[in-house]
């Protein structure tokens, strides 16, 4: 059978863990990530982990095989203990720690409520980071969803760029492109605005919308959403991670706020719910809006094929500035074309 995707499985980037609050002091997830599995942990002291799952003394699986003891990770097979660095400590007898007994460490950041991890095929160091969001108060709490689907994660963030699949999937109206698409070394950004067709239980149905879409890398996005007439901005993440080759581990969130001098019946009724209502119906019911629209794209992402080169047609949107901007986080193309691999990003 011929495969769905010609590209290599395992681009370079930041991908997703999880959120942080899965991961309490003492916490251990086993997590699998461009088809490595890999032990994720906090330190008694806050500091979150991740390592190669198998256990360098005989192979235990320290995401399911293993408890945090203070700073560090110990195997449950044996008591060996890791530090945060990987380093092995100490034995389960008492004994010096054999040469090379060590993990490997993954470069991890924690940011805007989630857990990233870097993975480089090369096995180089990160050069860029994923941004922090420059605001957080007045917003509501992140709610969040994972979905497991076959797909490939270039593929999921082209839909940054798809704007005809805007309408024909989603139902939106009146697309206009606000601002040209803009590439920084890794990061992306497009700007559009549509009349979303289904609103708020009703309310506000076609109301106008402007997404401000930054992607970074191919395994996080983040979508800043404003709908002045409905008086409040919303913040969408999506994080999309190669497990194993074959499937990706969607995870998305969102979260909300009000805008400040918002005009309006609509906005003025929403101004005055108090913020745990606003958080409990407005918010719950958007998120469930947002999720919906995810999971209108997923049958197609589960069994589309990647189609090199396109056909393009007007209207389609900048999907070959797209696919040009994304070969850089494939160091097996770049050595076969000559090009740069992975340009370092200004500071944000």
């Amino acid at each position: 059978m011929t495969p769905r995707f010609s590209l290599p499985p395992f681009p370079t980037g930041w991908y997703g863990l999880g959120v942080s609050s899965e991961l309490p002091a003492g916490g251990v997830l086993a997590r699998t990530v461009c088809g490595r599995d890999l032990a994720v942990f906090r330190t008694a002291s806050g500091q979150a982990v991740a390592v190669d799952a198998a256990c360098p003394h005989l192979g235990a699986h320290l995401g399911h095989s293993s408890r945090v003891e203070g700073e560090t990770l110990r195997c449950s097979f044996h008591g060996f203990r890791f530090d945060a660095s990987g380093a092995c400590v100490a034995t389960g007898y008492g004994t010096r720690p054999p040469p090379k007994c060590a993990l490997r460490q993954w470069p991890l950041q924690e940011v805007n409520g989630f857990l990233v991890v870097y993975f480089d095929p090369a096995g180089r160091a990160p050069t860029w980071r994923v941004p922090a969001s420059p605001d957080e108060a007045g917003w509501t709490r992140t709610r969040t969803k994972h979905i497991r689907l076959p797909s490939h994660v270039q593929d999921l963030a082209e839909n940054s760029v798809d704007v005809g699949h805007l309408s024909h999937v989603h139902g939106y109206g009146e697309l206009e492109t606000l601002a040209e698409l803009v590439t920084d070394g890794p990061m992306l950004r497009a700007r559009y605005a549509f009349r979303h067709p289904r609103g708020l239980l009703g309310i506000g149905k076609n109301a106008r919308a402007e997404i401000d879409i930054r992607v970074h890398g191919l395994g996080y996005s983040q979508v800043e959403v404003t709908v002045a007439e409905l008086g409040f901005c919303s913040r969408q993440f999506v994080l999309a991670t190669p497990a194993d080759g074959e499937q990706v581990d969607l995870r998305v969130g969102m979260c909300m706020k009000r805008l400040e001098g918002a005009r309006g019946f609509t906005a003025s009724l929403l101004a005055m719910l108090p913020g745990a209502l606003f958080d409990l119906f407005v918010a719950g019911v958007a998120f469930d809006t947002f999720c919906h629209d995810v999971e209108a794209d997923v049958p197609i992402w589960s069994t589309k094929r990647y189609v090199d080169p396109p056909r393009l047609a007007e209207g389609d949107g900048p999907i070959g500035r797209y696919r040009r901007w994304a070969r850089q986080f494939y160091p097996e193309l770049a050595r076969e074309t000559g090009e740069l691999e992975v340009p370092a990003v200004r500071s944000a």
